[in-house]
Formats: structure tokens, sequence, C-alpha cells
């Protein structure tokens, strides 16, 4: 699979990817362009757009785009649900509270971008142990603190 966003990744676009090679397809590729280029790589280049405005995979119905993936294919694991709330909080600054966790997400996700700028394919792998150690951690959480 290929799936295409636009370029200097910080939350949304570096969990999504993160969750798609963990759960959907392992050698998906990701292609990190400028906005306006978007839609154009994705017709020309087979990709599947995500986190840009009027997407499925994007921002849609007080969703972001982690979620959006979530629900589009049918990833239901209890641990990716509260991951899910971490990194919701972490990608939309009105809802920074959602979580504990989502403003030290937020934070972290900030410190890459400084240290990678807009070197997202680097970004993406120097991030991914982040989200390992954080899909850990839910894994552990109780149920109750789901809801």
């Amino acid at each position: 699979m290929r799936f295409v966003t636009r370029k200097n990744a910080a939350v949304d676009r570096i969990a999504c990817p993160w969750l798609i090679r963990r759960f959907l397809d392992q050698e998906a590729e990701f292609l990190y362009v400028d906005p306006e280029d978007v839609t154009r790589v994705a017709r020309e280049k087979d990709a599947v757009p995500f986190d840009v405005e009027g997407v499925e995979l994007g921002h849609v119905d007080g969703r972001c785009s982690f979620e959006s993936i979530l629900i589009k294919y049918r990833l239901d694991e209890p641990a990716l649900a509260r991951m899910a709330r971490v990194v919701h909080g972490a990608d939309v600054d009105a809802d920074v509270d959602q979580t504990p966790e989502s403003a030290g997400l937020r934070a972290i996700a900030m410190g890459f971008r400084r240290l990678f700028g807009d070197r997202d394919h680097e970004k993406l792998e120097a991030q991914m142990p982040v989200y390992d150690a954080l899909y850990a951690w839910c894994q552990e959480q109780p149920a109750a603190e789901l809801a």
C-alpha cells in the first residue's frame, strides 16, 4: 500500500504510518509532499491520502486521522482505543487535556519536528520506537480507563 500526506509531519502524520505499518501493511510506503501536491500525487502514484482536509482518513466528525484509520480498517483493540485518545489530544490543540499523556506526546513530536524538520522519513523511523512504547503502555492499562 502507498499513502500520501503533507510534509513536515508532527503527531498524526507520524502516528498514522506507525499504525498502518504495525497493523495493516509492514511494507507500506509513505510519501510526504507539499500540501498543494497531495491530490495530484495520490492520483499519479495510486496512493491513499491521509491527514489532509476532505479525505476519509483525515479529521472527520471530530476525529483525528489516527481515529479515522481505526474506524476504516476496523481496528478495535482496546489498547489502540486508548492510544487513539492520547494521539487525538496531542494532535488537536483544543483537546490537549483529553488525557494526561497527550501534552507529553505533543512535546515529543514537536521536539522531533525541530530535530528533523522536513526530513519526514528519518523523523518517522526515529519515532517508531516512541509509538511502540506508547502502545506497550496502553496495553497495560485497565479496561476501565479506556472509557
